[in-house]
């Protein structure tokens, strides 16, 4: 499947798809008021559970990983599919609605840390402490190709909003940009003193923003793509403005490094999370 064109419905609220399966085009309504508010999350347990965001409620058990269950991801904006990467040094592809494994990927030889499906969901990338990063064809259950270029472990990787490029941070201190399509390394981006420990295209693809052991611990775009957050060890999160670098906030509060953070879909809330699982929350508003 190639995804064409991705449209919104003011009303009632909702997404169309355009694409194209088997040379054939078709289109598909994703009513959003329909869409169930679940969460997923992945444990030392070996298992990776769906949650009712609303009710608290456990939906269902993904388990046949035979290590910790470390990265897991939605196939968004779809949601019929989970992945989950393990210490085991595979990664499995589930139905969302059943609970079925429809592929375990096999190919790593050490422990898989970080994955994500490109926008389409045809692909699902892993990266790994081997070194290395894997596209695999979620149809096919197969290996597309093989992404090789860092000297050690690759700890964050993403795809672009088309789906064409993908960028992998890894422990030497380096990012990479590579073809989708082709597996082809495009460009090594060098500056940063310490392990690369997150990397994120903003929505336009025209920035991407890297975080680092070098004091910045995480990073990410806000959905409008104009603000970025940072996470720290130095137990604060920081609002910069993307455009000219300038730090609209500081927010204070935790005990202990943070290691985590996110913006809500609307952009206007903030998650952090610290080290000894504690989180806290930020609501502001940006002009």
């Amino acid at each position: 499947m190639a995804l064409r064109r991705l449209l919104l419905r003011y009303f009632p609220p909702g997404i169309i798809l355009e694409y194209v399966e088997g040379g054939e085009s078709k289109t598909r309504s994703i009513d959003l008021l329909d869409l169930r508010p679940d969460f997923i999350t992945g444990s030392y347990d070996r298992t990776c559970k769906l949650w009712d965001t609303a009710s608290g409620e456990e939906l269902r058990s993904l388990e046949g990983h035979r290590n910790v269950v470390y990265a897991i991801a939605f196939n968004n904006p779809y949601g019929d599919k989970i992945a989950t990467g393990s210490f085991d040094k595979t990664c499995k592809l589930w139905s969302t609605e059943t609970g079925q494994c429809y592929h375990t990927f096999r190919g790593h030889s050490a422990e898989i840390v970080c994955l994500s499906f490109n926008p389409q969901s045809t692909l699902l990338a892993t990266g790994s402490m081997d070194t290395t990063a894997k596209l695999w064809d979620l149809e096919k259950g197969e290996e597309v190709a093989t992404l090789n270029g860092h000297s050690a472990e690759i700890i964050a990787l993403s795809f672009n909003t088309t789906g064409d490029r993908i960028i992998t941070g890894s422990f030497d201190h380096t990012v990479a940009v590579w073809d989708a399509g082709t597996g082809r390394l495009l460009h090594t981006l060098i500056g940063h003193r310490g392990e690369i420990s997150s990397a994120q295209f903003n929505w336009d693809c025209s920035l991407i923003v890297t975080g680092s052991m070098d004091k910045t611990c995480m990073v990410c775009f806000n959905p409008k793509g104009n603000c970025i957050l940072t996470a720290s060890s130095d137990k604060t999160a920081r609002l910069w403005d993307a455009a000219t670098g300038h730090c609209l906030q500081i927010l204070e509060g935790h005990a202990d490094e943070i290691f985590s953070c996110a913006f809500n879909y609307k952009g206007d809330t903030i998650i952090t999370v610290e080290e000894l699982s504690k989180f806290d929350k930020f609501d502001f508003e940006i002009t």
